[in-house]
């Protein structure tokens, strides 16, 4: 079931209105779990970093040991054909996606060249700026390299986060702040984290146990571009409470304000604010 609504597809070739299967029984995928996807954003007539989101789907293939077969730049051009069929203002998720048909050794190693291949997107209205959530721990952590493909945007880690997710919720929070394997912040169960302290913004280094996403990098390089100092660093869950703000980066909405961790209360502080202003800037300036 999907999350929006007025959905296109592209798949084999061609684009087709709706939510169209894509998938059968016997793909590897469906039954082994070989599926990666990303998701880039359309909004204000807007569509940032859609080629860094187009090369990473790349790049998490290659990780499964799939073989990606659309180029970088053909993928961005028919995701644009795709987007031109949608209002102006529309706020559109673009997922584009690969997984196994076929598996080779034992049935368990995707076969090389056995690819499939669809694009998604589907309408998701923006959040409001001051839209904000709240965190609480969780006795979910995220993997390592040595345990799972945590260096790609794989389906088959969403089951983990979704346990983090589900557990914060049933303790009445928004979110979870999810620790690596030594106990450190991490992320949270979907999206970068970032804290601000005495004017300085910090985030957790990246250690090979979460995607350091592409959203987060455009808002670290658009802060140091302002001359704010941005910290990438090992973070405890002690940081994050003596923190003055906290905020979530994604590629959904961008920047979402925290208001609380557990019973520790934030403001939606200026820092917050002024990443977001600097990312739509930023974006604005790409047109």
């Amino acid at each position: 079931m999907a999350t929006g609504t007025n959905i296109r597809t592209w798949f084999e070739g061609r684009w087709h209105d709706g939510d169209l299967p894509v998938m059968k029984a016997g793909d590897h995928g469906s039954w082994l779990g070989t599926t990666v996807f990303d998701g880039a954003r359309y909004f204000d007539g807007l569509a940032p970093d859609l080629d860094a989101h187009c090369a990473r789907v790349n790049r998490s293939a290659s990780a499964l040991m799939i073989t990606p077969t659309v180029e970088t730049d053909a993928m961005v051009a028919t995701i644009r054909e795709g987007l031109a069929a949608y209002p102006a203002d529309a706020a559109v998720y673009i997922r584009p996606m690969y997984w196994a048909l076929e598996g080779g050794d034992l049935g368990i190693v995707p076969r090389p060249g056995a690819t499939g291949f669809a694009i998604c997107l589907e309408q998701i209205p923006m959040a409001a700026p001051d839209t904000a959530t709240t965190l609480t721990t969780t006795r979910f952590r995220r993997p390592v390299i040595e345990d799972a493909v945590v260096n790609a945007k794989a389906g088959c880690l969403y089951p983990n986060n979704a346990r983090m997710l589900a557990e914060a919720r049933a303790k009445g929070f928004g979110n979870a702040l999810v620790a690596d394997a030594l106990g450190n912040v991490a992320e949270t169960a979907s999206a970068n984290v970032f804290m601000v302290r005495d004017g300085e913004v910090f985030t957790p280094v990246p250690n090979g146990t979460f995607l350091a996403g592409i959203t987060r990098a455009r808002h670290i390089a658009n802060l140091a571009a302002e001359g704010v100092r941005v910290h990438e660093t090992v973070l405890s869950f002690d940081d994050f409470r003596a923190a003055d703000e906290v905020f979530l980066s994604g590629n959904m909405m961008k920047v979402t304000p925290v208001a609380a961790f557990d019973d520790r209360r934030y403001p939606v502080g200026p820092v917050t604010r002024r990443v977001r202003d600097l990312y739509w800037d930023w974006a604005a300036s790409t047109k």
